[in-house]
């Protein structure tokens, strides 16, 4: 296991409701897990959100908490459910009904990163993904609703950003009929957070010049679903950014464009974390 799973800036003073949060931007790889991998330490990244920490970090200087994984995805992904595990890659599991997400290798203990390369030759055991289970999913996921809880108990309210990157190629289809877009916001189709909050968000990208679109192709995954209770003023929304943006990613590095593309995310994330003050939802309502 990595030493910590987790890195959580916290605001000081806290002034909104929204929380920021990264579950794919892990990068401490454990020697052992690396020294059982098919793949070299370049690939073997390819899934991993690789910056989105550090492009999302300045949120708590506008007082949002910013919940950032150290833990990589392809070690365990923080955005599957517990029990989404893969018995092509671990010992003793059943095989249940069918789950997309289990069967193209990416459960809860990815067997296979971007592209479908298999991480490793044969399985594992079963205690180990329950280990990995135990020892950082839940943490984090303890930690997260942790955030939330606050949220409700200051300010009435829980706005949850789940932060991602997405590969440029995967923006192809979304392309064909004209200039793909740099941003898709996934609100589960409205079911994980109400119409004013995603438009506000959406809002806060287009007034930077960025082109978004709603939920195609990436909707909101396991905690979209598991924490969007717009009903309950709880709201989530998935943001994925097109990785060419601010980096190479054949070399996972940043590139010239990274310091520009950060000062524009900044604004947006400073006019997000500005939805969750009291005093802001107050004047939209009005």
């Amino acid at each position: 296991m990595p030493q910590a799973v987790f890195d959580l800036v916290r605001p000081d003073p806290r002034t909104t409701s929204v929380i920021f949060a990264s579950p794919h931007s892990g990068r401490d790889y454990p020697a052992d897990f690396l020294a059982s991998a098919r793949l070299d330490p370049t690939t073997i990244r390819s899934s991993e959100d690789a910056f989105v920490d550090d492009l999302f970090r300045c949120a708590a200087d506008h007082g949002a908490p910013v919940l950032s994984a150290r833990v990589p995805r392809a070690f365990i992904d923080l955005n599957r459910a517990p029990e989404e595990l893969d018995p092509a890659l671990i010992e003793g599991v059943r095989r249940v009904a069918h789950n997309p997400r289990i069967a193209s290798g990416l459960g809860v203990i990815p067997r296979v990163v971007a592209g479908g390369r298999v991480i490793r030759s044969g399985k594992i055991a079963l205690d180990e993904a329950h280990d990995r289970i135990a020892t950082a999913w839940r943490p984090y996921h303890d930690t997260l609703q942790t955030l939330i809880d606050e949220s409700h108990a200051a300010f009435g309210e829980a706005i949850l950003i789940d932060c991602h990157s997405m590969p440029h190629e995967a923006l192809e289809q979304a392309a064909r009929n004209g200039p793909g877009p740099d941003v898709v916001l996934g609100d589960r189709f409205g079911a994980a957070a109400s119409a004013s909050v995603v438009d506000r968000i959406e809002a806060a990208f287009t007034a930077e010049g960025l082109r978004v679109i709603r939920n195609m192709p990436f909707a909101g995954a396991y905690i979209a679903q598991h924490y969007g209770r717009p009903s309950r003023r709880q709201h989530a929304v998935q943001i994925e950014i097109d990785r060419a943006l601010y980096m190479d990613e054949a070399t996972v590095t940043p590139h010239a464009g990274f310091d520009a593309f950060h000062e524009r995310l900044q604004r947006v994330v400073a006019s997000i974390a500005a939805i969750g003050r009291p005093s802001e939802r107050q004047l939209a309502a009005e």
